[in-house]
């Protein structure tokens, strides 16, 4: 099977229409028919349903997406990663969105430079919920993930740090002079929507934001004991005593044969905070 055949199939499923789909690919609409349907003769199971009201996802169209989705970010993924390995001074990428870190980075790159592996590091700093896209489809080498709200699979991972989570509220809050809370006490509260929640508070995109809205009493937010840490004076944190446990993760593509990786990995397990158990 081609990857192009894969490109094919992910624009028609993605669209659900042969039309759109074929003037998004730059072709026409025709051969884009003829191919998926000799695409689907051949594994033997039909992939779309096709009616007058219009194209649907089958069972077993909708598993061929996520599978196709992946093995075209493999082969993108491949294509950066040797690009990067080829440059005359190559760079390791390490992804995070703001302070996911846990102000863990400033410690592990001073042990990393002293692994003769080293090589220069990248921080790149994105939104929420866009390590893990980024580590998969090879724009960068490593991503700071925070369990249990990131995709790992298909990563290999280390636990840096595992953190209560506090509950962020406007100072003139009438919870904010609690010394604690339980998750009950705000119900009815206003929260905002992260990326890919179904939330219906607003969308935050960075630290910056939900801090803005949270001082101004438009939102309250339950977030990782580490945001204390940035935490303006109009913003006051409240430890939420039956709120999950929250983690650091340290992860990169399995079966990595890179060194610099390795180095990278190792100093960062050395700084490991000492509540993040080792592996065993």
């Amino acid at each position: 099977m081609e990857t192009r055949e894969l490109a094919y199939f992910v624009a028609v499923a993605e669209e659900l229409h042969f039309g759109r789909a074929a003037r998004r690919l730059g072709m026409a609409q025709p051969p884009l028919s003829r191919a998926i349907q000799q695409l689907e003769r051949r594994m033997g199971v039909p992939l779309l349903n096709r009616t007058s009201r219009g194209v649907s996802l089958t069972p077993a169209g909708a598993v061929f997406l996520a599978e196709s989705r992946k093995a075209l970010d493999a082969v993108d993924a491949a294509v950066r990663r040797a690009q990067r390995a080829g440059q005359s001074e190559p760079k390791l990428l390490v992804a995070m969105k703001p302070d996911g870190d846990a102000g863990l980075l400033a410690t592990i790159l001073p042990r990393y430079r002293e692994d003769p592996d080293a090589i220069e590091v990248e921080v790149v700093v994105g939104g929420v919920g866009e390590q893990s896209r980024m580590l998969r489809d090879g724009r960068v080498d490593l991503a700071f993930l925070h369990g249990p709200h990131d995709d790992c699979a298909g990563f290999d991972t280390e636990l840096l740090l595992e953190q209560d989570q506090v509950a962020m509220l406007a100072r003139g809050h009438r919870l904010a002079g609690r010394s604690a809370l339980v998750l009950a006490d705000l119900d009815g509260e206003p929260f905002p929507r992260w990326p890919g929640s179904d939330v219906r508070g607003p969308e935050i995109r960075d630290a910056g934001q939900l801090l803005q809205l949270v001082a101004l009493g438009q939102v309250v937010a339950v977030v990782p004991e580490s945001a204390r840490r940035h935490a303006r004076a109009d913003v006051v944190c409240v430890p939420v005593l039956d709120a999950p446990r929250t983690s650091v993760l340290l992860a990169w593509p399995d079966r990595t044969r890179s060194r610099a990786v390795a180095a990278f990995v190792r100093a960062s397990t050395d700084v490991r905070s000492p509540a993040a158990p080792s592996p065993t």
